[in-house]
């Protein structure tokens, strides 16, 4: 059965370009796009798109690649999930002379999405107790939607990710979404699906009997 949806079918829309332009960014239009392979990104001035990439950044819950120095650091820090949820997304909104793509509406949806148990966050901590990094996204089934990452101290977002797969793993998840592919993704083993895989691999693993 095809799923109701408000948006345009994204396996039809341009792969370099948005999907949809405008609508709003209430929790329930938040988790439509989630369930159907889109995502929002408003970009400086606010206005708002919405996006399906072609190819799509997947990270394999077998493929992480973790570096020695990484491993040390792994060491260094300690992980939490969901204990500072709304810190963490304001830590990823908070980039001084960039701006940034998470509004405050934004930022209001996640944390009513959170309350409803729908995103989540790992948060890194130093041993001084200080929040030093961390990164949120949102569960659809057996897929996490990975949003946005930051970090504070050496290796602290990937810290937040190493956990974060290793959690994905144990709960039976089986897609963990990375957006846009990068040479960043790359190098922690990040492969690129065309978007036609990967929306094949969202459908099944959004009705999967999992939770986060």
């Amino acid at each position: 059965m095809t799923e109701v949806t408000r948006f345009p079918d994204p396996a039809r829309g341009p792969g370099d370009q948005p999907l949809a332009w405008g609508g709003d960014l209430r929790p329930e239009t938040l988790v439509d796009a989630y369930r159907n392979g889109i995502f929002p990104w408003p970009d400086a001035r606010g206005e708002l798109w919405w996006w399906s990439p072609d190819p799509r950044a997947v990270i394999p819950l077998d493929g992480l690649v973790v570096s020695r120095s990484l491993r040390r650091s792994l060491q260094r820090y300690g992980c939490t999930r969901d204990t500072a949820f709304d810190r963490v997304v304001a830590g990823c909104a908070d980039r001084p002379g960039e701006g940034t793509w998470i509004l405050p509406e934004l930022q209001r949806s996640y944390s009513l999405l959170h309350a409803a148990g729908v995103t989540h966050s790992l948060e890194v901590w130093d041993g001084h107790g200080a929040l030093v990094g961390g990164l949120f996204g949102a569960a659809v089934g057996g897929a996490f939607m990975g949003e946005s990452m930051f970090s504070r101290a050496r290796d602290a977002s990937k810290v937040a990710l190493v956990h974060l797969v290793s959690h994905l793993r144990a709960r039976d998840f089986s897609l963990l979404d990375a957006q846009v592919p990068s040479p960043h993704l790359t190098s922690l083993g990040a492969v690129a699906l065309s978007r036609a895989q990967f929306l094949t691999r969202l459908r099944a693993a959004r009705e999967a009997a999992v939770r986060f």
